[in-house]
């Protein structure tokens, strides 16, 4: 074989033994993007309904806390309290948008809520059950300028059990071992869109932020009751909440 042509496939292996290893290298298992893959569920797959204001009821909010207009739900933060479901609900996929109007924003949204604690909710006042937070990124920042120390909650999707309600939190967590910390920081700032992605199915609850799986928990007691949507002291929008059952 004539010298040249013997150098064009000797260069030529190398070049694909390179390519090899960069494609290796890429799909390596401890790759964060691997163990983390995106997954927007935009919630139109076959079984998803729309909720809106006929799928919720006022439990100790003022009447005009809480407005609905063309699938968009507009709360202003006052009082702190909570809309529920109209329903319970046991298995499902919740999917929903939201976005704080304010610096250092706080809400959240209440999975299996008990009947009893809801019941006996004055004003102000928030239900047991499992929280999946929904916290402006500003708010941490706010929390400490007089202080205090930070370090048991984050503005990235912490879950974590209320009140009576247990959960065994999927790690990291928080100091006292209740929480659920996210393992990614995904969380958009102030008035940008966030995209909730929430699986709770017996008695787990794992959350998406914005198309990454960051934080959530099982054994959580109770594993069914009502959802509910969280007014705590400053104005956040919501949007695109849908919602599908599972056996």
């Amino acid at each position: 074989m004539p010298i040249n042509r013997l150098r064009f496939f000797f260069a030529l292996f190398v070049l694909l033994c390179g390519a090899s290893m960069v494609t290796a290298t890429d799909d390596r298992p401890d790759d964060p993007a691997k163990r983390n893959p995106a997954a927007i569920m935009d919630g139109t797959a076959p079984g998803f309904r729309s909720l809106g204001a006929a799928d919720f009821v006022n439990v100790n909010c003022k009447p005009d806390t809480w407005q609905w207009k063309d699938g968009f739900v507009h709360c202003t933060g006052d009082p702190v309290g909570v809309i529920r479901s109209t329903k319970p609900y046991t298995n499902f996929e919740l999917v929903c948008e939201w976005r704080h109007l304010r610096d250092a924003g706080n809400s959240g949204i209440f999975l299996w809520s008990p009947i009893e604690s809801l019941d006996r909710l004055k004003e102000p006042g928030l239900p047991e059950g499992i929280e999946v937070q929904v916290l402006d990124l500003g708010y941490k920042t706010n929390y400490e300028k007089g202080g205090r120390k930070a370090d048991w909650f984050t503005c990235h999707g912490d879950v974590f059990p209320v009140g009576a309600s247990t959960m065994k939190p999927f790690p990291p967590t928080s100091p006292n071992g209740r929480r659920s910390f996210p393992t990614r920081e995904t969380t958009r700032d102030t008035d940008e869109w966030n995209h909730y992605y929430i699986r709770a199915i017996n008695g787990e609850v794992r959350l998406w932020v914005n198309g990454i799986e960051v934080s959530g928990g099982n054994q959580c007691t109770p594993a069914s009751g009502y959802l509910a949507l969280e007014s705590e002291g400053s104005p956040i929008d919501f949007r695109n909440l849908r919602i599908r059952e599972l056996p």
